[in-house]
């Protein structure tokens, strides 16, 4: 079999909505590289939100900030950040509108004063409709989450990916696009699509954008990719490469444009996609 390239989605397609790696995924993975298939990540995370447990699964590289940094080997093949004009207009301008809010940085994830009491409740609804449904669980990934963040640092920076804040209402992330012109404004919040959180990113970068910038550094061919996802934001990658496989979890717009349909993330869906696609057969 030709050389694959396989990009996978984190949040609800390599992660399921408890923060866990399934078993199944994790042996998938190994047995496709085993058998000479390079898999990246591709995800809306910055690289500080790769936790030690992703990198020892065994990857290639990943592609993070949803297509704003490229990383092949631990080498930087790209990274376009926010502007730090753009940066410090965007922090004004939640502050003036009393949105609490993260800035997503490879150094880190630097939160607004207020974010931790402000976000706690919208984590723990987060993690309600990602289908978590003990009030336990859904605390301790609330806490988990919160406890990622660097509180009391300088806030304009020229280090950043992308900026999430909380949504008070629809119309926060509305307003962005038309307060923010030069950046790219975004919402997520879980299974469904649902919008908590709006995101404000560089424009003009996909996740599609950021495999074609990998293909070249590899010198690798368009026509070998596969890519699998379950959100609207993944759309643009599963277009783009060769093969694009939705989660059996995603949302109903991913579902209707994919090539291929495979199980939900916490029923095997990498693993049973992997077999039938022939990337885990035995030498």
């Amino acid at each position: 079999m030709t050389r694959k390239i396989i990009f996978l989605d984190v949040d609800g397609t390599l992660v399921d909505y408890h923060n866990r790696v399934p078993e199944s995924a994790v042996r998938a993975i190994r047995q496709a590289r085993k058998n000479g298939h390079l898999v990246f990540v591709s995800t809306g995370r910055s690289r500080a939100e790769m936790q030690d447990k992703l990198w020892e699964i065994g990857l290639d590289g990943m592609i993070g900030g949803n297509g704003s940094y490229v990383e092949h080997e631990e080498q930087v093949v790209m990274h376009q950040l926010i502007a730090f004009e753009d940066a410090v207009s965007v922090v004004d301008w939640l502050h003036e509108r009393g949105l609490e809010f993260y800035l997503e940085s490879n150094n880190g994830l630097f939160a607004s004063d207020g974010f931790r009491e402000r976000a706690h409740p919208v984590m723990n609804e987060y993690a309600n409709r990602k289908g978590i449904s003990s009030l336990e669980a859904q605390e301790e990934a609330t806490v988990e989450f919160l406890d990622q963040m660097i509180y009391g640092a300088d806030l304009y920076r020229d280090d950043l990916n992308k900026i999430s804040f909380i949504l008070n209402s629809y119309q926060d992330h509305l307003d962005s696009k038309e307060k923010i012109p030069n950046l790219v404004a975004n919402t997520w919040g879980g299974r469904g699509e649902t919008a908590l959180f709006g995101d404000l990113g560089v424009k003009g970068i996909t996740k599609a954008h950021a495999i074609d910038v990998l293909l070249e550094h590899l010198g690798a061919d368009r026509q070998d990719t596969i890519a699998f996802g379950d959100a609207q934001i993944d759309i643009p990658m599963l277009d783009y490469c060769a093969l694009g496989v939705a989660m059996g979890n995603g949302g109903a717009e991913i579902l209707a444009m994919a090539d291929m349909v495979t199980d939900d993330v916490e029923e095997d869906g990498l693993y049973n996609a992997f077999e039938k696609l022939g990337l885990i057969q035995s030498k």
